[in-house]
């Protein structure tokens, strides 16, 4: 019997669009991957390449970073802080063992919940293709013998 794989996707929403635009898909009951665990953040321009790095060490299998669209941040300039951020770190994704099909960026605002249905299932069928994540070269923590 052979099971489908069905990875784990993380999403850094912001609060003022992303997460409200995740709120309207399921008030909707629109139908999107079930498998997407959302982070609630108060801006996605707070989100750094570490947290995203830190969800693939810890078993996302794919990453997103939503954020509320440019000109319309909450916070004026924290969705272009983002875009300049992780545009950069996309194209160092590969140094790191990890395909940067993986990742996403993208904007989502209060009212778009058949935007963020589209987006999850995208980045879920991308990863699907992609299969398990595996990292390695990750050094561990020994203590204090170092």
């Amino acid at each position: 019997m052979t099971t489908e794989f069905n990875p784990k996707i993380v999403a850094f929403v912001c609060n003022w669009c992303s997460y409200a635009g995740a709120d309207k898909a399921g008030g909707q009951r629109l139908d999107y991957a079930h498998n997407v665990e959302l982070i609630r953040v108060m801006c996605s321009g707070r989100v750094t390449p570490s947290f995203v790095m830190e969800a693939f060490e810890k078993g996302a299998d794919g990453v997103m970073v939503l954020g509320c669209h440019p000109g319309d941040c909450h916070y004026r300039t924290g969705n272009y802080k983002a875009k300049r951020r992780f545009t950069l770190f996309q194209k160092m994704l590969s140094q790191f063992g990890v395909d940067p099909r993986r990742f996403k960026l993208d904007w989502v605002a209060a009212g778009e919940g058949a935007k963020f249905q589209k987006v999850s299932n995208e980045i879920t069928e991308e990863v699907k293709k992609l299969g398990p994540l595996k990292l390695t070269g990750f050094v561990k923590e020994r203590g204090n013998d170092l």
